[in-house]
């Protein structure tokens, strides 16, 4: 699939998780790491997309450690929480 329409796909997943908290830490992350990626992240991305809203947002902020399998990059990066909007 073309590395463009792999993007808008996981652009929309991300922002349409099914609560705004989901939705603002999984999209905020998207946006502000997507440019980035290399093939092997979006396909990890796309893998980590399908968990749990509730276990992606544990990792995140290291309530529970992330699974073996997502170990690197995107983790760390989203472990960071630097891309959650907060309004002021």
């Amino acid at each position: 699939m073309d590395r463009d329409i792999r993007l808008k796909r996981l652009h929309f997943r991300s922002h349409h998780r099914g609560t705004k908290e989901a939705d603002l830490l999984i999209g905020g992350f998207f946006d502000s790491a997507h440019q980035r990626w290399d093939d092997a992240e979006i396909a990890l991305f796309e893998e980590l997309i399908e968990e749990q809203d509730v276990d992606i947002m544990a990792w995140a902020i290291g309530m529970e450690p992330a699974p073996e399998r997502y170990a690197g990059s995107i983790v760390e990066a989203l472990k960071q929480l630097n891309y959650v909007p907060i309004a002021k």
